[in-house]
C-alpha cells in the first residue's frame, strides 16, 4: 500500500467513524451546523479568494480557456452566493427519519419503513469550487459523512474551503471529520477513494463524460451514474408551431454547458416546413451551428452537414445536431440509439401522441411542451441537488436530500418470537 492509499484509506475510516455520529443528530443539530458553515464562508472569504487565486494563476499558466477561469474563479460575492445555498439547504425538510409506510402485522408486529443516511459519500468531481460547499452541505443534512475529492486544478481553493466547514462544524454537535478532503491531488487518490468498498458507502461523479465513464468503469464502490445528457427534442406532426419554435430554441440556448440543455432536435417532416426555418433563423442569429441531415440542410446553407459522430454527441456548446424524421417512432428508433436516458421531450397538441412518447422513451425526465432545462432539483421544487442521476437503482432523475438516504424497517414487537 503506498503513502496516497494509506492516507485516503485513513480518512475513509474517520469519516465512517464521522458517519455513525451524525446519523442520529437531529435536524436542530445539523442546521446549527450549516448555519456555521454558511457564517464561516463569509468571514473568511478573504483567504478562500486568495487560495482560489493560485489556482487561477496555475490555470492561465496552462492556458486554460476563460470558459474554464471563469467556472473556477471565486470573488468575495461568489463566496457570499455560495454560503446562501448552504442557507438555503438549512431550510429544507430533514429526510431522515421519515416514515414512508408502517403497518400492525396480523400477529401484533409493528412494522416501520424509514429514511435513514447512505453513511459515507464519496464525491469525484471537477473545476468549480463551489461544489465543495454544496456538497459538503447537502450531505451533512441528510446525515451523511462527506469524502470530497475535487480536481487538482481548484486544489488550493478546495482545501481552503474545507479548512474553513471543518473549523465550522468542529464548534457544533456535528463532527470536523464529517466533511473531509480526500487526501491528495493526483490520480492516486481518486484511484484509492474508488477502492474503498466497505468504509465508502457510495461514489458520486460530477463533472463530464470521461470522468463519469472512469468512475463507473473503475470503481469497486457503488456508484450513482450522474451528469451526461444527450438530450432530444422531439417536434411532432402534431405540435402547435408557436409552442415548438420556443422550446426547441430555449432548450438549446438558455444556456450551453449543462446536462439538461438539448443536443438534437428532430422535426416530423409533417411541420417542418412550418417549424424549421424559424428555429435555424433564431439558432442562426444566436450564433449557433447547426449539424443537419441533407433535408435540414435544404432549408439553410448555412447548416453543416451531419456525421453519425454528431447524433451521439453532448456538445456542451452553441452547437445543435438537427433531423426531419417521417413518424414519431422513427424518432423514438433515433432516441433510443443515441439517449444518454437522462431528458428527452414531445411538443405536440395530441394527448394520444403525448401518451405514445411518454410511455416508449426510457429517461430519468420526460418533457411534454416543455423545455429540457427544467430537469433541475431547483425547478422541480426539491430545493439543492447533488446532481442527476440517468441510471435506474436507488436514485433517478435530479437527487435532492431523499434521494441521499436509504431506508431501514424497525419492527417492534412485545416477546414475539417465530
Amino acid at each position: 500500500m503506498t503513502d496516497t492509499e494509506r492516507a485516503v484509506h485513513a480518512a475513509a475510516q474517520r469519516s465512517q467513524e464521522a458517519a455513525a455520529e451524525l446519523a442520529p443528530l437531529t435536524r436542530a443539530a445539523k442546521d446549527e451546523a450549516l448555519s456555521a458553515m454558511a457564517d464561516a464562508l463569509v468571514d473568511n472569504a478573504e483567504s478562500i479568494v486568495s487560495a482560489n487565486a493560485q489556482d487561477i494563476s496555475r490555470a492561465r499558466e496552462a492556458g486554460e480557456t476563460e470558459a474554464v477561469i471563469d467556472r473556477l474563479a471565486l470573488s468575495r460575492e461568489r463566496v457570499g452566493g455560495i454560503a446562501e445555498a448552504v442557507r438555503a439547504i438549512a431550510d429544507l425538510p430533514d429526510p431522515v427519519g421519515e416514515v414512508l409506510r408502517g403497518n400492525v402485522l396480523p400477529n401484533g408486529l409493528e412494522l416501520r419503513q424509514i429514511r435513514v443516511p447512505l453513511g459515507v459519500i464519496g464525491i469525484i468531481y471537477e473545476g468549480r469550487p463551489n461544489v465543495t460547499a454544496d456538497a459538503a452541505a447537502l450531505c451533512l443534512k441528510s446525515g451523511n459523512a462527506a469524502l470530497l475529492r475535487g480536481s487538482s486544478s481548484a486544489y488550493a481553493s478546495n482545501s481552503r474551503i474545507v479548512e474553513v466547514l471543518r473549523g465550522a462544524v468542529e464548534k457544533t454537535a456535528v463532527p470536523a471529520d464529517a466533511v473531509q478532503l480526500v487526501p491528495g491531488s493526483g490520480r492516486e487518490s481518486a484511484q484509492a477513494l474508488m477502492r474503498e468498498r466497505g468504509l465508502v458507502d457510495v461514489l458520486i461523479p460530477r463533472g463530464g463524460a470521461s470522468l463519469i465513464r472512469t468512475v463507473v468503469r473503475e470503481s469497486a464502490v457503488p456508484v450513482v451514474e450522474t451528469g451526461e445528457g444527450n438530450c432530444h427534442v422531439y417536434v411532432d406532426e402534431a405540435a402547435d408551431p408557436e409552442k415548438a419554435v420556443a422550446v426547441a430554441v430555449n432548450a438549446k440556448t438558455q444556456r450551453y454547458s449543462t446536462c439538461n440543455t438539448a443536443e438534437t432536435l428532430l422535426v416530423h417532416a409533417g411541420i417542418a416546413e412550418r417549424v424549421l426555418p424559424r428555429v435555424l433563423r433564431s439558432l442562426r442569429e444566436l450564433d449557433v451551428t447547426v449539424h443537419g441531415d441533407e433535408r435540414v440542410q435544404e432549408w439553410d446553407e448555412t447548416v453543416v452537414a451531419a456525421t453519425e459522430e454528431d447524433w451521439a454527441t453532448e456538445y456542451l456548446s452553441a452547437d445543435l445536431a438537427v433531423r426531419v424524421v417521417d413518424s414519431m417512432d422513427e424518432a423514438l428508433g433515433h432516441i433510443r440509439t443515441h439517449s444518454t436516458r437522462h431528458t428527452e421531450a414531445i411538443v405536440t397538441d395530441s394527448q394520444a401522441a403525448a401518451r405514445h412518447f411518454t410511455s416508449r422513451v426510457d429517461a430519468a425526465a420526460v418533457m411534454v411542451n416543455a423545455s429540457t432545462r427544467f430537469t433541475d432539483g431547483g425547478e422541480f421544487g426539491f430545493g439543492a441537488e447533488i446532481g442527476i442521476s440517468n441510471q435506474k437503482l436507488h436514485a433517478r432523475g435530479p437527487m435532492g436530500l431523499p434521494e441521499m438516504t436509504s431506508t431501514k424497517y424497525v419492527v417492534t414487537g412485545d416477546g414475539h418470537v417465530r
